[in-house]
């Protein structure tokens, strides 16, 4: 069990984790469309992105991100695992230090309440792993370089490139590609801030500020879908990574909270496991690439 802060441990109640496994990072979208029990050739029914959806997912990040900011500011026990009991935090240690990936499921709560998001779902997660040998700035030298992250992050990213940058403030573009019965490709913009804490700790807030589902992609009838239109397998995206340099090496955290539609009624039986695990393999994923990219950078 995670154990939290005094002040926000009405907000973020842990929940037990699931089991190891690897996607994309957007790959925690393609279970929860009916398109699922289709046929190959079939597409999934376009998913109603409703007017109260959105707002309860934006009350759901300020709060996150609040409980982000706090632990940043107080700039104590800024991994995950620092809130376990002290027997159970010191095998987490030696788990990431023989190369594992520590992760816990998440809630964020209003006043002791769950947040209600109708019409669709909010995963939650956050995950840590250890890069030895590491610097900071390899592994900035890897988040940052989104030219790049077709390369660090493929097969699942297909295209990726900075739109714009000033300074540590990034506006990025990034096509995934994921094929699961069906396949999904879809065009996101990120807007990606870092912020350098001490000499050896960095953390970074992204959004994604544009999602859409691409049609036909790669075809001449390639076109984006609008919400409502789309499958409803990524709505909303927003990020928050830490950086900590200390023990021989980098201890690397990323949470991430993501809207999608809701399990259709009927297909809970068949959705609702993966729902379950593919968040955590999603991110499983995102952490491993990036400490494989970043021991090869700091070898360099």
């Amino acid at each position: 069990m995670l154990r939290l802060t005094e002040r926000f441990a009405g907000h973020l109640p842990p929940v037990a984790d699931m089991g190891p496994a690897a996607v994309s990072l957007f790959g925690v979208m393609l279970m929860v469309a009916p398109g699922l029990v289709a046929s190959k050739a079939a597409g999934p029914a376009a998913a109603d992105l409703k007017p109260h959806t959105i707002p309860a997912f934006n009350e759901y990040v300020k709060l996150t991100d609040a409980r982000n900011q706090d632990e940043l500011r107080r700039a104590t026990s800024l991994l995950w695992i620092d809130g376990l009991p002290e027997s159970v935090r010191a095998q987490a240690y030696e788990a990431l230090k023989r190369g594992e990936v520590k992760m816990q499921k998440l809630e964020t709560l209003e006043n002791g309440e769950k947040i209600r998001c109708l019409g669709g779902m909010i995963h939650h997660w956050v995950g840590v792993v250890f890069i030895p040998g590491a610097k900071v700035h390899d592994v900035l030298g890897v988040l940052q370089d989104y030219d790049h992250h077709a390369q660090y992050y493929s097969p699942d990213v297909e295209r990726s490139k900075i739109e714009s940058r000033n300074g540590d403030h990034f506006v990025v573009f990034l096509r995934f590609r994921r094929h699961k019965v069906i396949t999904v490709v879809l065009n996101t913009q990120h807007d990606v801030r870092y912020f350098r804490d001490s000499e050896t700790r960095e953390h970074s807030r992204s959004s994604a500020v544009r999602i859409a589902e691409v049609e036909n992609a790669g075809k001449s009838g390639e076109r984006e879908k609008a919400p409502g239109e789309d499958g409803g397998f990524l709505w909303r995206m927003d990020t928050w990574w830490r950086m900590e340099e200390r023990d021989g090496g980098v201890y690397v955290q990323s949470e991430v909270v993501s809207l999608t539609r809701d399990i259709p009624a009927g297909l809970g039986w068949l959705i609702g496991p993966f729902v379950t695990s593919i968040p955590k393999e999603t991110l499983t994923f995102t952490l491993e690439a990036t400490r494989k990219a970043a021991e090869t950078r700091a070898k360099k």
